[in-house]
């Protein structure tokens, strides 16, 4: 099993990145929340991994935070939900705003994803029920359910920030900040900080 890499970021080609692990590159599926918080190219990158082996391919997929790979192994175990629709729910939304929609019963938000169905939708809120209590950082903060908000303090945290710092971080930033620019800024504030 591989389970973490570390490397030069050689490509990025979303959903896919390639990672140079001292001469060898792997090709390793990310979810956006991921993709969008990586380093510039031939910088140092470190990912937890989750390798699935089929009878035709082998899968490799990274995230910077254990609790996405948590989360992906969670949508992982619900009859249906392959790889590839795991990745698209935690590109879709972060793992606080998945853990709130699941805390609400809110199925719609889950129908906006590309690939989730009623149905699904309906079968990841039944299934996922109580699983993302302790997984899930900032939802029981009080941090507003926004996704680039969750986003922004999945990657504080990921940067090694502690949940009181990013959560501080992320209320001051304007609402309307992108993901890439709320974590510029961000990062910023707890400098003068």
């Amino acid at each position: 099993m591989i389970g973490r890499l570390s490397g030069i970021l050689l490509e990025k080609n979303p959903p896919q990145i390639l990672l140079d692990v001292q001469g060898v590159g792997y090709e390793v599926d990310v979810p956006m929340s991921t993709f969008y918080n990586l380093p510039a190219l031939q910088e140092k990158v470190t990912l937890h991994t989750q390798l699935i082996v089929r009878e035709d391919a082998h899968l490799l997929f990274g995230f910077l935070s254990q609790e996405e790979r948590l989360a992906f192994r969670q949508l992982l175990k619900i009859s249906g939900v392959g790889p590839k629709l795991a990745l698209s729910v935690l590109s879709g939304l972060s793992i606080a705003d998945l853990a709130a929609a699941v805390a609400d019963k809110d199925a719609s938000r889950l129908t906006r994803i590309p690939g989730v169905g009623k149905k699904t939708a309906e079968r990841l809120l039944l299934e996922l029920q109580g699983k993302f209590a302790a997984s899930a950082p900032g939802t029981s903060s009080g941090m507003p359910a926004a996704s680039s908000g969750g986003d922004i303090v999945n990657a504080l945290l990921a940067l090694g920030y502690n949940e009181k710092e990013a959560d501080w971080a992320a209320k001051q930033l304007p609402k309307e900040s992108g993901v890439s620019d709320g974590i510029r800024q961000a990062l910023k504030l707890l400098s003068r900080a």
